[in-house]
């Protein structure tokens, strides 16, 4: 009965909403052209567009095609995915401050990944297939470990409980990550630090590839199931009630909610706060119907981190902040107003 409940879900989309998302596609397409011109090297607008049309320098080809599109894309990717994770977290725990770095599920990730560097090291051919399933399984192992120490029996979990468990194995991960970190060389050190901070350190064609390739799987699957995270909204007895299998299709989100996270985490490192922020914006937008919440939070989660890249990069020439660090010191207020928020509630 639960399939034939996502098959007869009328999806309209309102010219409001379609307004929004033109409007979105906009804002995306503006944090692109500015980051594009910035940075160390400087090119301006016009010559930019003329690289981007064939007519380029050698040297303007070099700065656009290898080094600031191919992060620009990257960045864009990772906010989107990191923010339909985020929304699917929030959906089916009914917590509206879950968001994959908080409950840990990015520090999971982070453990396998210098797992695999301790190993293996970073310059491998095979790094770019192998840290989106390792990532993966560091992921799902933090999100087990949450929902079991946050489930009481006959209350459920408990949205606050599961926020304060998430953090604290977050901080157990990250611990255990450190521990791991002083047994690196010199180069794995670097990486590693620099991983933790979220630097975008997969800024090449093949990771945007990699990454393309898990989006364009996970994201199709994630709005097939929108229906099925509003029906979730109204609680399980509700849900019972219309016939809905809550917790297999719980699981079912919960792992496309965990492999999304995972395979951003992967080439991104560890960045938290865009899970929290985007899907509460585009609710607020749109509000809470999920088939057009999801698309719109995942352009502004694409933009948000464009926009935090860009600054990054901005702040400190030549050098740059981690993309990490920009978007917690954005995410953290934002945190912190819906925390105080959901205490007065």
């Amino acid at each position: 009965m639960d399939s034939h409940i996502g098959k007869s879900y009328p999806r309209k989309t309102t010219g409001r909403n379609l307004l929004v998302i033109g409007g979105g596609l906009a804002l995306l397409l503006m944090s692109a052209l500015g980051s594009m011109n910035t940075g160390y090297s400087k090119i301006l607008p016009m010559d930019t567009l003329r690289t981007l049309l064939g007519g380029g320098q050698p040297r303007e080809e070099l700065i656009v095609f290898s080094f600031r599109l191919p992060r620009i894309v990257l960045s864009m990717l990772i906010g989107a995915g990191l923010a339909v994770s985020g929304g699917i977290l929030q959906g089916i725990t009914g917590n509206p401050l879950a968001d994959p770095g908080l409950l840990g599920l990015n520090a999971g990730a982070g453990l396998m990944v210098v797992l695999y560097v301790m190993f293996y090291g970073i310059g491998s051919s095979w790094t770019v297939f192998m840290l989106p399933p390792l990532a993966l399984a560091g992921a799902a192992a933090a999100a087990l470990l949450v929902w079991g120490l946050s489930y009481q029996k006959g209350a459920g979990v408990s949205p606050v409980r599961m926020t304060m468990t998430g953090i604290a194995v977050q901080a157990g991960f990250v611990a255990l990550t450190t521990l791991l970190v002083v047994t690196l060389d010199d180069t794995q050190y670097g990486f590693v630090s620099s991983w933790q901070l979220g630097s975008l350190w997969g800024a090449k064609w093949s990771f945007v590839g990699s990454l393309l390739l898990w989006l364009c799987i996970l994201l199709p699957l994630t709005y097939r199931k929108a229906k099925i995270l509003d029906i979730l909204r109204l609680g399980d007895e509700t849900a019972l009630g219309l016939g809905l299998l809550v917790s297999r299709e719980r699981r079912r989100l919960l792992f496309l909610s965990v492999a999304l996270a995972a395979a951003c985490v992967s080439v991104s490192g560890s960045i938290s706060f865009v899970g929290l922020m985007a899907p509460h914006m585009a609710n607020r937008i749109v509000g809470p119907r999920q088939h057009i919440a999801l698309p719109v939070g995942a352009l502004l989660g694409a933009v948000l981190v464009s926009v935090a890249d860009t600054m990054a990069r901005m702040v400190i020439q030549p050098s740059s902040l981690p993309t990490g660090v920009m978007v917690s010191i954005l995410g953290a207020p934002y945190f912190i107003f819906l925390l105080s928020k959901r205490e007065k509630e």
